[in-house]
């Protein structure tokens, strides 16, 4: 395994293949498919998370987001489909459930729905089957399918009503059907007839309404799954025009059916449609949102449009606004529309401010970035900016920003992008384009031709590391052009198939380069021939690279396998897996090599490589690998696709910790700017000034003139108010006269009232008292009279009593005498009578009565067959309740070993996270010991390298010393050799002018030759001593070399503790000379004390140096000196010469003088030979 790891950082790019590409997770992050992942953006702090996808996953195909928007499901295509949902709300989007269609064998699932209530999920499948399958997902059961379809009429999405559970919506082309979970089965319960029509896009509104949106660009509204009318797509002036001029009534259903019949080809597709609470949003055509409002009577009104910008950088201008839009989705304060299109192009609006601002046209804006819509063909960085530029089939270029993520620059051509290349300075760019090779300047906001080759269809180009040439493919050719002339400087000639890669050393003395012929070649791009080649006919290669010691090649092909050739022959070979390796690159530190597969895979493979298949496997794109790259600071891995996608990778230890990098780069800020654009600039900025002054000016004039409007108005309106106030105040004291006036002639009227008022209470009092005295006396005497006529009643009733029983009784006695006689004539007669009615009575009662029987038998009959019935349905219905029991005990059962389960699991994490806790105590113990011995040895290596820097720059001081003892012996050694010169001329001339002082002569020259030869036995005992300290100053130098590359050696063993305390002790027995037999065992102290030591010693010689200095100089004082009597004596023999020509040679004036001439010599040769001791003093 790799020790250095990938981890995704950042991904510019979106799937359009995908069904309902975006979604909002919350008000700030959206989720897009991008590559083989989904990626949760957040919109404000720039920051991406990945949820990867399954490993043997051939591409995601549909997303779907929960109602409460915690769980996402990702519909994945391969062997068999699958459905995996994720739990959004956990950090690293946790996979919760993985959903299959049980025994049915399913190649995708091309739409998907949550239920309201999340519990449930709907997955339709696509052709042949068409089966839509409907989930209790969390127990990842099947609770019922149904086929939606054929495969003429392919559904193109299905939905919850977000106000029902179980009821469901699916369309497509010819398509309309509701369906509703019942008794365990999705039953049909609209048949709506609409297979002429082609749907492209519904959603819910409230109830069982459907706005469905079609090929057409009509919206039609159905009401429980029957089509009830059409809503107008027309703006709101014009639906206003329409219905004052017409104002006629609803189109029929068959006039709405047969709409559709007659389609027009340049008629607006409906391909997305959305609602929310104020109404719906609508696509209408290319680049447009409408945005519909309710009105009364379920009406909808068209009153906004948003539409998608035309992009400045693009040559086409409508080709942003021709975009397609797939997917809408809002967020959930319902702030922000967002959309996604069919160009891979991400862009949102703000709600909140369309509402505001009251104009009908607004405009999208991105997303995030502009992205690539096609497959991505170049991939390049640079040394002194952290640019990524790309190219691809989708006629632009762009150039990123790493660390700040963002879009730079981007530009769109008539051609299409097959390669191109960053130079190292970033300023300028190589991009291939079919037709020819273009050099561009990158400037601060556009990217510009300034130079064009004629290398038709280049697949690859690379600016050498110095920046000063660059390479480029045609065919099998490969042309070296130099950057400052734009000479052809080689054609590189060999490869018989296409070149597909090449690379240049770091030193830019190689390069290397791969053909589909299966050879790879190593030119020396000096000479332009090959150094190195290897050949295989079996193999495509396409992809090579340099090992990080430009020592060993890495190629891949399709033969599946990762070569390493080294000499001319495959060095180590990684055995052949089931995908080819696209593309490889090598860090910059060795140790680990990348490469991307077909598939869309990265692989870290550790190196040296292994000799079996073990490499770190990373999910990344859903299309082949087309570039890869690693940065120049070793922090990012960069890969592209067919896919469209541009993936940033965090290179990291095991740890977690990015890489240190050897190269200290610095990044800088510089930018390309033309002169007329400068111009151009300075001059709006001069014109923009000169209209702001002048809108400044204007603006106070205006203020001024509102000023004094308003100062006139507020003059105008306080004399107004005062006037008013003074009005008011005068009404306001007459109305307290006249409230006052009114209270006295209150009081007046309200005493007399209370005068009058209080007489003739007095007179009805005495009124009232005088009748009811006379009353009184009337009641009494009636009380008199009711006592008596009560007394006269009593005594008349009770005679009456008595008359009345006194009747009774006789009348009763005659009456039984009379019924006794009756009694016994009738009894005789009737008896027979009687007993005949009686029995035909008895016969009449017996028929009644089995006739209510019969009656009664079959009621209840009847009720006991009925009884009988609700019995039988009875048992079945407590079979089923049964059966539920039984079934619902099983799971009460399963849910409990589930939480036991789920406890053992959980007391084992738990002792594990305290296992691991106290393991990462440890390690972290071991973390801070290992902090501080790096401290001390930081600490040990920082003061070696100080000593280091005071031994060069002792070396310096010796060197120069050695330079200038050489410059002042030279000239000492001239002047020797000039004076012995001057002293044989002298003795010539001496012995041919003056024959008679022989002796002297002789005495003279006896003297010169000792001083001479003294000289010179001291002139050889200094260059002796000379030539010892050039030694010494040369063992010294080779001495500090050596100990400066051991130093340099045992500063790479920094992290390696063992290593470094070996490679110092070694330093200390090789440099440190030992005494009286003591081992090397002493260490890295000894090492130290001694480099404490060694300074003293160099201060010695130092000092030595200093005082040679100083009796150098005192020798060219003397040598001047010594200068100045030699030309003194020239001047005195230039005098005897003249004498000697003035007088005739005569014996007479020989003998007289010679005395004379004698003395003269005699001075001349004292004054010119120095004593003995200061010669000594001198050579001293």
């Amino acid at each position: 395994m790799a020790t250095v790891v990938a981890q995704p950082h950042f991904i510019f790019g979106l799937r359009t293949d995908v069904s309902n590409n975006l979604c909002f997770f919350d008000e700030q992050t959206v989720v897009f498919p991008s590559g083989n992942n989904c990626v949760c953006y957040n919109t404000v702090q720039r920051t991406q998370r990945f949820i990867q996808g399954s490993e043997k996953s051939q591409g995601m195909r549909a997303l779907a987001i929960s109602a409460n928007r915690r769980y996402l499901a990702v519909s994945e295509c391969g062997g068999r489909a699958t459905i995996t949902v994720f739990d959004l709300q956990h950090e690293q989007g946790r996979k919760r459930k993985v959903l299959t269609a049980a025994d049915t064998p399913v190649q995708e699932f091309v739409c998907m729905a949550f239920s309201p209530d999340s519990k449930y999920l709907i997955g339709q499948t696509g052709g042949p089957e068409w089966m839509l399958i409907f989930w209790l997902w969390e127990k990842q059961k099947v609770l019922a399918t149904v086929k939606t379809t054929n495969s003429n009429n392919p559904v193109i999405q299905v939905s919850f009503n977000p106000y029902n559970n179980t009821q469901l919506c699916v369309c497509g082309t010819g398509v309309f059907k509701l369906f509703r979970y019942t008794e365990g089965a999705l039953k049909q319960s609209s048949f709506a007839k609409v297979e002429s029509i082609n749907f492209l896009c519904h959603t819910w509104m409230k109830g069982e309404r459907v706005i469905a949106g079609t090929d057409t660009g009509r919206l039609l509204v159905f009401e429980s799954g029957d089509l009830r009318r059409e809503i107008s797509t027309a703006s709101k002036a014009m639906q206003e025009q329409f219905d004052r001029s017409e104002g006629g009534p609803l189109p029929s259903y068959d006039s709405i059916k047969d709409a559709d019949t007659d389609k027009d080809p340049n008629a607006p597709r409906i391909t997305a449609i959305l609602s929310y609470s104020k109404g719906f949003a609508s696509s209408l055509g290319s680049g447009t949102v409408c945005l519909f409002e309710k009105q009364e009577e379920d009406n909808y009104r068209r009153i906004r449009e948003i539409r998608i910008p035309s992009d400045p950088y693009s040559s086409e201008l409508s080709l942003a606004e021709s975009q397609k839009i797939d997917t809408m989705c809002i967020s959930p304060a319902e702030e922000t529309l967002a959309i996604s299109t069919d160009r891979g192009q991400l862009y949102s609006c703000s709600l909140s401010s369309l509402e505001m601002n009251k104009e009908a046209h607004a405009h999208f804006e991105f997303l995030s970035q502009s992205f690539h819509s096609k497959s991505i063909t170049g991939l390049s960085v640079c040394i002194q900016k952290p640019l990524i530029a790309t190219c691809s089939l989708d006629h632009s270029v762009r150039i990123w920003n790493y660390e700040t993520k963002v879009l730079e620059l981007y530009k769109e051509f008539q051609e299409e992008a097959y390669s191109i290349a960053l130079h190292p300075t970033g300023l300028f760019i190589l991009v291939g384009f079919s037709d020819k090779l273009r050099l561009m300047n990158l400037l601060i906001d556009d990217i510009r031709t300034f130079k064009e080759f004629t290398v038709r269809g280049c697949r690859d180009c690379a600016f050498s590391h110095g920046g000063h040439m660059f390479a480029a493919v045609n065919g099998n050719v490969i042309h070296i052009y130099s950057v400052t002339s734009f000479e052809n400087i080689l054609s590189l000639k060999g490869h018989n198939g296409k070149v597909r890669g090449i690379e240049w050393s770091l030193d830019d003395s190689r390069l290397v380069s791969c053909g589909m012929e299966g050879a790879v070649y190593e030119w020396n791009t000096q000479s332009g021939k090959r150094v190195s080649e290897s050949v295989l006919n079996s193999c495509s290669y396409t992809d090579v690279a340099f090992s990080s010691d430009c020592k060993s090649i890495l190629a891949v092909g399709t033969d599946l396998t990762l070569k390493e050739i080294q000499d001319c022959q495959v060095l180590r070979e990684i055995p052949p897996d089931e995908e080819a390796h696209t593309v490889v690159a090598v860090s910059h530190s060795g140790r680990v090599v990348f490469t991307g597969t077909s598939s869309g895979t990265i692989r870290a493979i550790k190196y040296p490589l292994p000799l079996q298949k073990d490499w770190i496997m990373y999910q990344a794109h859903c299309g082949p690998v087309t570039k890869m790259v690693i940065t120049f600071d070793h922090q990012f891995l960069l890969t592209v696709s067919a896919d469209g996608c541009l993936l940033m990778w965090k290179i990291i230890d095991k740890e977690g910790r990015g890489l240190m990098s050897n190269r200290q780069i610095i990044h800088t800020e510089e930018i390309l700017v033309t002169k007329s654009d400068l111009e151009e600039k300075t001059q709006n900025m001069l014109e923009l000034k000169m209209r702001l002054e002048e809108l400044q000016m204007e603006n106070e004039y205006q203020l001024r003139l509102k000023d004094m409007n308003y100062n006139e108005k507020m003059k105008e309106l306080s004399d107004k108010f005062t006037q008013q106030i003074e009005s008011l105040k005068s009404h306001q004291q007459a109305m307290k006269t006249e409230i006052e006036k009114q209270e006295c002639e209150h009081q007046k009227s309200s005493a007399e009232v209370t005068l009058n008022h209080s007489k003739e209470l007095k007179d009805l009092e005495l009124s009232c008292s005088q009748k009811l005295m006379v009353e009184h006396e009337r009641y009494q005497d009636l009380q008199r009279k009711y006592e008596r006529m009560q007394e006269d009643y009593e005594m008349q009733l009770k005679a009456a009593e008595e008359s009345r029983v006194q009747g009774l009784k006789e009348q009763t006695q005659l009456y039984e005498a009379r019924l006794q006689e009756k009694t016994q004539l009738l009894a005789q007669e009737d008896a027979q009578q009687q007993i005949c009615d009686f029995k035909e009575i008895i016969k009449q009662v017996e028929q009644d009565e089995e006739r209510k029987i019969h009656d009664i038998q079959i009621k209840y009959e009847k009720k006991l067959h009925t009884e009988k019935e609700t019995n039988t349905n009875l048992k079945g219905e407590t079979s089923i309740m049964t059966q539920k029991f039984y079934s619902l005990q099983r799971q009460i059962d399963d849910r409990c070993t589930d939480i036991s389960k789920l406890k053992q699991e959980r007391q084992r994490l738990l002792g594990l996270i305290r296992s691991l806790e106290s393991d990462i105590e440890d390690l972290k113990r071991q973390i801070s010991g290992h902090e501080k011995t790096n401290q001390d040895k930081d600490k040990t290596i920082s003061s070696l390298k100080k000593k280091n820097q005071e031994l060069e720059k002792l070396r310096f001081v010796l060197d120069f010393q050695l330079n200038e003892l050489k410059k002042q012996t030279e000239p000492q050694q001239d002047d020797i050799n000039e004076k012995k010169e001057r002293i044989q001329k002298v003795s010539v001339y001496l012995r041919g002018y003056i024959p008679f002082s022989l002796k002297i002569k002789r005495l003279c020259n006896t003297q010169l030759r000792l001083t001479v030869s003294d000289l010179r036995l001291k002139v050889k005992a200094r260059n002796k001593e000379v030539h010892k300290e050039m030694q010494k100053v040369k063992d010294l130098e080779t001495h500090l070399q050596r100990l400066k590359s051991d130093l340099h050696n045992c500063v790479g063993f920094i992290q390696e503790p063992m290593k470094l305390r070996d490679s110092v002790q070694m330093i200390y027995s090789r440099y440190v000379p030992q005494a009286n037999g003591v081992s090397g065992a002493c260490g890295v102290a000894d090492a130290e004390s001694s480099l404490h030591q060694q300074p003293l010693a160099v201060s010695v010689l130092y000092e030595e140096n200093v005082t040679l200095i100083s009796e150098i100089n005192e020798l060219r004082k003397e040598l001047l000196s010594e200068r100045t009597r030699v030309k003194e004596y020239k001047a005195q023999l230039a005098t005897i010469k003249k004498s000697n020509k003035s007088r005739p040679n005569s014996q007479d004036g020989a003998r007289k003088e010679p005395n004379h001439e004698q003395s003269e010599v005699l001075r001349i040769f004292s004054l010119k030979q120095p004593s003995q001791q200061q010669v000594d003093a001198n050579f001293t």
